[in-house]
């Protein structure tokens, strides 16, 4: 019995040696973060099958503003941004007799466009979900939409009719539900642009659209060149080493900044890492390439993603050949709100997403500096998280015709003939 007993404590011993050694092992492999700054935000919201990815991001980002101009915490509503620029993109479609894109995708301009010209609701106010679905799903809505606007395109009657457009937002009402012209909110009456004003505190002049490529000048505005750009939103073109620089700095500011960014890297991960391994093919043996090329993309990805390790090195150069050669694409907005490193030293930005409490880290993901260099299509940020000089080097006060129009002195259909179109088109994701 006693021999017995020391044998069976032995063994156990010996297991669980093997156990913290192993579990030794796994802590080594795999990131570990540490959390540099994280700023205020409010709760992680899912976008869920509707791509309107970038109005949550958007929306978010404005929460954070809301907050760091001192005032409370407040969760807007995203579907009354989505119903105003849904009613603007089906009038320019027809307009432009269904030679532009119409679809579900999105920017942060459209939001700020939005909210300037429409205002903002409380998201417990108007919550977009009319159509007997718990969450957003808007694959009918938009079949609908996009069917509609093409018969109204057809111009069977060859002579547009006066009821069209009143069709058209009726489907967006018996979706998405009725706009509110008017409600009270914590005792005080409100329109949605006194509750953008005066509750909210934002101001959609303060916002400016950041991106780095070498097709334009840098130092000047451009509107950057993508299939699903309907509103021109111009974008501050800086060399990428002074854009990832205004980036890590706006952070230690106090700014946070919504971001569009490619998401269909091999190292972007639905469980919260955003990585761009450094895999040198060239190196390889040929066993080893045979074996590689072979792997499943999930395979691949595992293998590369085990511990932090060496990044790609990002260049000007290779960013413009990515998205010369349509690699780099305007998939998903998100919204950046902190920077942490990880066990070994390597920078993240710490990124809140709109696919509700996923993964690892709750709705959170980390993007490597390389990564959001490498893969960034444009942000949008508050102007003054912008250091004084390169404001002043970029007439950044100065706005002129672009500004005038967004104050309302213009409609959206002369914005839209201003330029030719802009950037961040987010899809699906």
């Amino acid at each position: 019995m006693r021999k017995f007993t020391c044998f069976t404590l032995g063994l156990l011993l010996a297991c669980a040696v093997t156990v913290n050694a192993q579990e030794q092992k796994n802590d080594q492999e795999g990131y570990k973060f540490t959390d540099i700054k994280r700023l205020p935000t409010t709760s992680v919201k899912s976008q869920d099958r509707a791509g309107t990815c970038w109005s949550w991001s958007t929306i978010s980002f404005l929460e954070s503003e809301i907050m760091r101009m001192g005032k409370d915490s407040l969760s807007l509503s995203p579907m009354y941004v989505v119903w105003n620029t849904y009613h603007a993109k089906g009038d320019k479609y027809v307009r432009m007799n269904g030679h532009v894109n119409f679809g579900q995708g999105g920017a942060s301009a459209d939001v700020t466009w939005a909210i300037r010209n429409y205002g903002i609701v409380p998201l417990s106010l108007y919550s977009g979900l009319n159509y007997g679905e718990e969450v957003h799903v808007h694959g009918e809505l938009d079949a609908i939409l996009k069917g509609y606007l093409d018969a109204v395109v057809s111009n069977p009657n060859k002579k547009l009719s006066t009821a069209w457009l009143r069709g058209y937002d009726g489907i967006l009402n018996a979706y998405l539900g009725e706009k509110p012209e008017k409600f009270t909110w914590q005792g005080k009456e409100y329109t949605p642009m006194t509750f953008a004003t005066d509750a909210c505190g934002l101001n959609m002049d303060d916002y400016v659209s950041l991106t780095s490529f070498t097709h334009h000048p840098f130092y000047t505005q451009f509107a950057l060149e993508v299939e699903d750009n309907w509103i021109g939103e111009m974008s501050y073109n800086l060399p990428l080493d002074e854009l990832m620089d205004v980036l890590d700095k706006a952070i230690d500011k106090g700014y946070t900044f919504s971001w569009g960014s490619d998401v269909s890297e091999i190292g972007f991960t639905r469980d919260g890492l955003a990585v761009v391994p450094d895999v040198n093919i060239k190196e390889m043996s040929d066993a080893e390439i045979a074996k590689w090329v072979k792997m499943p993309k999930t395979q691949q990805q595992a293998e590369l993603l085990k511990k932090p390790g060496k990044e790609k090195e990002i260049t000007q150069e290779l960013r413009q050949q990515e998205f010369d050669n349509k690699l780099t694409t305007d998939d998903h907005g998100m919204h950046v709100i902190g920077k942490a490193v990880d066990q070994i030293g390597n920078k993240y930005f710490i990124v809140k997403n709109s696919w509700g409490d996923y993964g690892k880290y709750k709705g959170y993901l980390y993007a490597s500096y390389p990564f959001v260099a490498y893969k960034t299509t444009s942000v949008m940020i508050h102007k003054d998280a912008l250091p004084k000089d390169l404001k002043k080097k970029l007439g950044i006060k100065n706005l002129g015709k672009l500004t005038n129009v967004l104050k309302g002195q213009g409609s959206y259909d002369n914005f839209f003939g201003l330029f030719y179109f802009t950037p961040l088109r987010f899809s699906t994701f």
